[in-house]
């Protein structure tokens, strides 16, 4: 088949939930934990004590179409570590808060920043750390193996494991919920 060759235009294979995507449709910022959502959740350290994280390409490249969407990426994490604010700013996350445990405060933060309410946020947690901002947000998910507090306030819990592309999988839903994401799919599949 050469470049002259008219393709069919890609129809999205992906479902959701009618009710889930409902919730999601007003959303303009997506909250992220980092470890256990963004990270397999393992904490790996070098012998000199240097913290190590593995990233997952299907979750940052999410996180790039959620920008193009016009919904800004915000993480908000207990940890700091030089290899997450690399990888932060390498997708262009403008609005993180690193090393704070109460979660809830960091979050009316920027959203007062950003001038939005809780009814235009999603979060992403795993953990208790993460449910003042969960039961907040229009729209809370949870990877697959979240603890089951975090599973049960969560309207979806995602197929993928944490650090697998679970955090694509929310970014999915919430462009799917915008109604960018089959523009955006055929942008990418020309």
């Amino acid at each position: 088949m050469d470049s002259a060759t008219k393709l069919p235009p890609l129809q999205p294979a992906l479902q959701f939930d009618p009710a889930v995507l409902l919730r999601a449709q007003d959303v303009r910022v997506a909250f992220f934990d980092v470890d256990g959502v963004l990270t397999d959740g393992g904490l790996y350290f070098s012998e000199t004590g240097e913290t190590l994280k593995r990233f997952n390409t299907l979750d940052g490249h999410g996180i790039k179409l959620l920008q193009q969407a016009g919904i800004a990426p915000a993480v908000i994490t207990g940890r700091d570590s030089p290899a997450l604010r690399l990888r932060l700013s390498a997708l262009g996350v403008q609005h993180a808060r690193f090393g704070t445990e109460d979660k809830r405060p960091a979050a009316e933060a920027m959203l007062a920043e950003l001038g939005l309410a809780w009814g235009q946020a999603a979060a992403m947690g795993d953990d208790w750390p993460d449910l003042p901002v969960l039961r907040r947000a229009a729209l809370a998910c949870a990877p697959a193996q979240a603890h089951a507090e975090v599973r049960a306030v969560a309207h979806h819990v995602t197929q993928a494991q944490a650090g697998a592309g679970a955090a694509r999988e929310f970014c999915d839903l919430l462009l799917v919920a915008s109604g960018r994401y089959a523009s955006l799919l055929a942008t990418h599949a020309r």
